[in-house]
């Protein structure tokens, strides 16, 4: 096979398959373990509170009205509150967020936690105060409660004081 035709070959792994390839080679050359390990701090480390935020905008303003109403009022299950199931779907849209945020607490990345915890905090912000979706009527009250949340979660995580007074002046700034 010609190097263009590997190179194009691995390119279009899909994320198992690219997966299952690094675990062989690192099982198989123990030594490029150090290097994938440097590779992926430096992937991990590229984490921007900014683009976390928009991220979480742009789920949260993704959600559907249509769904919503598909999917609540009276149906076949008996009925089902639309608010209910509106705050369902909002925090169903942030649930892979806040994992980021936990497991990067559990890998002992604090600043990697933080910026996902202000990314958070600003996107669902954002979607409070520029979402034009009609969405936000149904979910009024949630936006600043998951904030609450979401920082609530973070500091579960043991931040540093100066990481915590940072957060809070980011919340109190915001506020204003």
């Amino acid at each position: 096979m010609k190097d263009s035709k590997m190179k194009d070959f691995i390119q279009g792994l899909n994320a198992d398959e690219a997966a299952q390839v690094l675990r062989t080679l690192l099982n198989d050359n123990p030594d490029l373990e150090k290097k994938a390990y440097e590779i992926a701090m430096e992937v991990v480390g590229n984490t921007d509170a900014q683009q976390i935020a928009d991220k979480v905008f742009w789920e949260l303003n993704g959600l559907d009205v249509d769904d919503l109403y598909g999917h609540s009022g009276r149906t076949s299950d008996g009925y089902v509150d639309p608010y209910e199931k509106a705050g369902e779907m909002f925090e169903e849209a942030l649930e892979p967020f806040i994992k980021e945020m936990k497991k990067n607490q559990q890998r002992g990345l604090p600043a990697i936690a933080k910026a996902y915890c202000i990314g958070i905090v600003k996107g669902l912000w954002r979607f409070d105060e520029k979402s034009s979706s009609d969405f936000t009527d149904w979910v009024i009250d949630m936006p600043g409660e998951c904030a609450d949340d979401v920082i609530k979660e973070w500091k579960k995580g043991n931040p540093g004081d100066d990481d915590i007074a940072e957060v809070m002046n980011i919340v109190k700034d915001a506020q204003v």
